[in-house]
């Protein structure tokens, strides 16, 4: 049987045997431009031919070349993945995913990345290392290996593994009721003291601290709260750490490259131990009065994993539900703080109904709405418990605090009269009667 004729100048040819379109043409013309010469030409001509059109088509070879390896590397960690997803893993699928997410390392990097840190856990002693200079395949083998708990440099590393893993298996200690789950923690509410500004600890999520893939608008269900932290005066005493792609870092001018953690990751929480390393240099040497986690899916699932980390504080509190009221609890978090040389009156603000007049009460004061003026503004007034207005209270710093101020804006009324009576909680009357009269300096 005779096959069909086969024209190499034809790109329709090509595309029939399976080339994309744009690589066929590109050959086409190359076979256009140096077709082979007669059988009777000298040798050296055919062979310097078949160079010419070699080099014309070595453009398109290394294209298709790195397409290949494309999808290969994609075919690869997707059947990982799938594994995973299945619960057919071990713990090599899951250092493999690992060193995609921490170190954007490639399929073959990742694999020796894996077979470094499986080394390191399995108490084997590390690969030799051949003289001349290292290559991407050995520095990868060498963070899998430190990553695992392994250590070139100590004469008795290999020993001490050993023997850990020889070791009888000793439980896990299950968390006593001091040290709950961030998971668990209570939303915020208006009800624990207040705290000084350099006291505060704030672990965000990559979400929720507007670290989004590039392309990816807001999440619906994720509430991005960091505008209205740097909004809050006082702010920058504040210690903010954010859980991303690459573990647990602080926020400040030099925040990492990182992006939001992968659901596929989820495994990796007990796997991995530089979270928890990164997590415990972050907080040494500090010491908290009040945290709030504002963290949800596989941020939080990060953080539970190395709850031993964090420290245990006055008041532990995250946000939670829906994006509304993640914004409302951290609104709530951020007028508990206390800027320097300030003092707030703190406990549960008991509300009134509106319909009649909103009232707010916060131990013997009573903050009540008292109309609209007619020039314009609206008029709130600090009471005491026989209705008498609040006369002759100062400030921490010793500045007078009137009872009556006036607001331009209805909506925030309800803020207003929250911030008026904690002012007046935390005010005094000890130093009043030193204070002089204005009227009578004006008089002197």
């Amino acid at each position: 049987m005779i096959s069909e004729p086969f024209d190499p100048a034809d790109a329709g040819a090509w595309i029939a045997r399976g080339r994309p379109p744009e690589y066929a043409a590109v050959i086409a013309e190359a076979w256009r431009c140096f077709p082979d010469l007669p059988a009777a030409a000298a040798p050296e001509d055919r062979f310097a031919r078949m160079r010419q059109r070699a080099m014309a088509l070595r453009p398109v070879m290394e294209s298709m070349s790195r397409a290949a390896e494309k999808e290969r590397q994609t075919r690869n960690f997707t059947f990982t993945e799938g594994r995973i997803a299945k619960g057919e893993d071990d713990n090599r699928d899951r250092a493999i995913l690992s060193a995609r997410s921490l170190y954007a390392y490639d399929w073959d990097r990742a694999v020796r990345y894996a077979s470094g840190w499986y080394a390191a856990n399995a108490g084997w002693e590390p690969e030799v290392r051949r003289p001349g200079r290292a290559t991407p395949s050995t520095l990868a083998y060498d963070q899998g290996f430190a990553d695992g708990g392994g250590n070139r440099d100590d004469l008795f590393d290999t020993a001490r593994r050993a023997f850990e893993v020889t070791a009888p298996q000793v439980e896990p200690p299950v968390f006593a009721a001091g040290r709950p789950l961030p998971s668990t923690w209570q939303k915020p509410t208006d009800e624990p003291l207040p705290a000084r500004w350099s006291r505060r600890l704030l672990i965000l999520g990559a979400p929720e601290a507007g670290m989004l893939p590039p392309g990816v608008d807001e999440k619906p269900d994720v509430a991005v709260l960091l505008p209205a932290l740097q909004a809050c005066p006082g702010y920058g005493e504040l210690f903010v750490i954010v859980i991303s792609s690459a573990g647990f870092h602080a926020l400040d001018n030099h925040t990492p490259d990182a992006g939001p953690l992968e659901p596929t990751l989820r495994d990796k929480c007990g796997l991995d131990p530089r979270p928890y390393r990164q997590l415990r240099d972050l907080l040494a040497g500090r010491d908290f009065d009040d945290v709030l986690v504002a963290a949800q899916g596989v941020n939080l699932a990060l953080l539970d994993a190395h709850v031993g980390a964090l420290p245990l504080c006055r008041t532990m509190e995250r946000t939670r539900n829906t994006v509304l009221q993640q914004r409302t609890h951290f609104r709530i978090w951020l007028d508990r703080g206390l800027a320097v040389g300030e003092s707030l009156g703190a406990g549960h603000i008991r509300w009134g109904k509106a319909a009649k007049g909103l009232t707010g009460k916060l131990g013997e004061f009573t903050a009540r709405y008292a109309g609209k003026l007619p020039a314009g503004g609206h008029r709130i007034i600090i009471e005491m418990q026989d209705g008498v207005p609040a006369q002759g209270y100062v400030t921490a710093r010793g500045e007078p605090l009137s009872p009556e101020t006036v607001i331009g804006n209805r909506s925030h009324l309800r803020k207003e009269m929250a911030a008026r009576l904690r002012a007046f909680g935390g005010a005094t009357r000890l130093s009043a009667a030193r204070l002089p009269d204005p009227l009578d300096t004006l008089a002197a």
